[in-house]
């Protein structure tokens, strides 16, 4: 009788254990999930316009959305690696808060700012796409000092680096220069690799525009094209770039042309559906590309 009694109250001190050591397993187990999933920064995507965030956010699988003010994300995987797209909006300030939100909250290991623009280089047309090699701030800029009724000449408008000085870069001589941020080697080795998947028009390295100014002037747009080496103009790239050299996180802006004023290319919107085929490959190449762990 006692023996029995020893072993059922055995029996009742070793139940507990074992499930305390079950549910200590499994909360292991999820850690060590949760912690796979951190280890593995995501790669983001800025769209400005649903037509060039929601085409490549439908290819994400597990998708998940969540939202910062008035900006979009979309949580997903691209071949099992977590990548994001963000709905940025269009404008210099919208992009540049999105990029700052999405490094504070998601750490990306690489941005890719992409989406459509209008054309500078005579030599590219609707459908062609830029690679961002280069990108720049064409709306940062400092006049000619005329006194009353004397006109303006915005052919001699000079830039202005904002990222020159700490003081009045309208007053600093060395602001008076232009900036080019530079897109990363290994985001462009990427981009290079899958050009030849891309079969609507021709992908060249060249050098982004940025401003919030829509110019149809073709001798303004020259002007550009001549003084800043400019391929083509949009309202973006170029705040996304410095807020990622800000946070030393690589960078690229790949554009496409959905209308070229200088040769006469009538805007597409198609284009912009185009650009994130191509994007999405060049994602997969990246990815791809990683060192395993």
């Amino acid at each position: 009788m006692i023996n029995k009694v020893c072993k059922r109250y055995v029996l009742l001190a070793i139940i507990p254990l074992l499930l305390l050591s079950v549910l200590v397993g499994c909360s292991s187990a999820s850690q060590t999930e949760a912690s796979q999933e951190t280890d593995q920064r995501p790669i983001l995507i800025e769209g400005p316009m649903p037509i060039e965030a929601e085409n490549f956010a439908q290819k994400l699988k597990n998708v998940k959305e969540e939202k910062s003010g008035t900006f979009v994300f979309y949580k997903g995987t691209v071949d099992n690696y977590p990548v994001i797209v963000v709905k940025t909006g269009k404008g210099m300030e919208n992009t540049a808060a999105a990029t700052a939100i999405a490094i504070e909250k998601y750490n990306p290991i690489a941005i890719i700012n992409q989406g459509t623009s209008g054309g500078h280089d005579p030599d590219l047309n609707v459908f062609d796409i830029v690679l961002g090699k280069r990108t720049t701030n064409i709306g940062s800029m400092k006049t000619a000092d005329k006194a009353k009724n004397e006109g303006m000449d915005p052919t001699v408008w000079k830039p202005m680096d904002l990222m020159a000085s700490e003081g009045s870069a309208g007053e600093d001589p060395d602001a008076e220069k232009i900036r080019y941020y530079e897109g990363d080697k290994d985001l462009l080795a990427a981009a290079n690799a899958v050009k030849d998947k891309y079969t609507k028009g021709k992908i060249v390295e060249g050098t982004i525009g940025s401003a919030d100014v829509w110019n149809n002037e073709i001798d303004r747009i020259n002007w550009f094209h001549k003084k800043y080496g400019t391929s083509v103009e949009e309202m973006e790239t170029a705040s996304a770039a410095q807020i990622a050299k800000a946070y030393d996180t690589p960078f690229l802006g790949i554009r496409i042309l959905s209308n070229n004023k200088v040769n006469g290319g009538k805007y597409n919107p198609n284009t912009a559906a185009a650009n994130q085929e191509y994007v999405y490959e060049v994602v997969k190449e990246y990815i791809s590309t990683m060192p395993s762990e």
